[in-house]
């Protein structure tokens, strides 16, 4: 990781359109995301590997740092 990559992103909920900003975790990718506004459970949408990715502000690390995020 960089001295660039930014760790915190604003997470939007598409149902309710609640908004929070989170610490994204640098050595996983996180796959939920509990909405605090209306309890959805937020996964990410298809082509993206993470809910940071689908809802954030900001890429999650491996992305942001032009790496693959969780490759299996």
């Amino acid at each position: 990781m960089n001295a660039e990559t930014v760790l915190r992103s604003e997470i939007t909920c598409p149902e309710c359109g609640h908004s929070a900003v989170e610490t994204m975790p640098t050595n996983a990718c996180q796959y939920f995301y509990d909405c605090t506004g209306c309890g959805e459970v937020l996964k990410p949408k298809a082509g993206d590997c993470c809910v940071f990715c689908s809802y954030g502000t900001v890429p999650c690390p491996p992305i942001q740092t032009g790496g693959e995020c969780c490759a299996a």
